[in-house]
């Protein structure tokens, strides 16, 4: 059975002395598993393919680790996405059998970011990531939408990849206990799927899919509790209150793809299976923070039929990103 993993991180020379230098003094206080983190980050080549192999994965979609670009201003943003996706197309080059890539933007700058995903789909690229909020600012807003025009015209996906949530939201809500709590609760213990999920039906609230009907997008960590929260959003939120075209459930079984992002946990899948349909659903492992083996254990005992897991295996990600 051919695995293909689609959130699967790296960090380029260029990210880690720029937009991901804040995220490098971070690891590095971590320890050993930090200073672990950084070298796997940092290796798109033999230790990456050994692991990988020992795994049994054949293929990563590989995209720029948290924090992207997207908290960088137009002047930094654009020489930071050009360098990531200059050194991301590199790896790609060497392997191109066990690598593919999707492509960071410089969000801030909406019309440049529509540019370099024209120019890195042409290159190869199988779309693009976008890594949350632009600074507070979020992609419902109008201003953003070049980058969705471009994606639909180019049949690509974006992935949405969670970021911490803006810095008064921390304030208010991720604060109050020790710091490696505080720290936790604001990022993968809590706040950054909340922030994900909150980001996705703000995209269908604003609009975005009416105005960009083919537009498809994906998320990770089994839906960011999307899948938990479907029909109470179907109910509380008919169209006849939002003026969308359709129920916020359709969207979410429309035009959003699921991946599992290190969540191996039974129940939630069966949470996402039930509430999306297997079509939607993506292997991932989001190395390196999780890990290869645990996720491929974890995929072939999945309570699903053989054809099924082929589909969530490498199927479905092959039609999405083309791959």
């Amino acid at each position: 059975m051919r695995t293909i993993t689609v959130e699967e991180h790296f960090a380029s020379p260029g990210f880690l002395t720029g937009a991901g230098k804040e995220f490098r003094e971070e690891a590095r206080r971590r320890g050993p598993r930090g200073v672990e983190i950084f070298e796997q980050l940092s290796d798109v080549g033999a230790g990456r393919l050994a692991a990988m192999d020992a795994a049994g994965i054949d293929m990563q979609l590989l995209s720029i680790n948290y924090p992207g670009t997207e908290q960088l201003d137009a002047a930094e943003a654009i020489p930071g996405a050009r360098e990531i996706n200059d050194f991301l197309a590199g790896a790609v080059k060497q392997h191109p059998a066990r690598f593919a890539g999707l492509a960071v933007l410089p969000t801030a700058v909406p019309d440049k970011a529509a540019a370099e995903l024209q120019r890195r789909i042409g290159e190869g690229f199988k779309g693009a990531v976008i890594n949350g909020h632009n600074r507070g600012r979020y992609l419902d807003d109008k201003f953003f939408w070049p980058i969705f025009e471009a994606a639909e015209a180019l049949d690509v996906a974006i992935y949405l990849h969670p970021t911490r949530p803006p810095k008064p939201v921390i304030e208010a809500l991720y604060s109050g206990f020790a710091p490696e709590v505080n720290n936790s609760l604001s990022a993968s213990g809590w706040g950054w799927h909340i922030e994900t999920a909150i980001h996705v039906v703000r995209l269908i609230l604003g609009g975005v899919f009416d105005r960009f009907p083919k537009l498809q997008i994906a998320v990770g960590h089994l839906g960011e509790g999307l899948p938990f929260m479907l029909p109470r959003l179907d109910r509380n939120m008919p169209p006849a209150l939002t003026k969308l075209q359709r129920s916020l459930g359709d969207y979410l079984r429309q035009n959003v793809h699921y991946t599992f992002g290190g969540f191996n946990f039974p129940a939630t899948f069966l949470d996402l299976l039930l509430e999306v349909g297997v079509e939607r659903i993506m292997f991932s492992v989001d190395y390196p923070y999780g890990s290869m083996a645990a996720a491929r254990a974890f995929l072939e005992q999945l309570p699903v039929s053989a054809a099924d897991r082929e589909r969530i295996a490498h199927g479905n990600a092959e039609k999405l990103f083309k791959m």
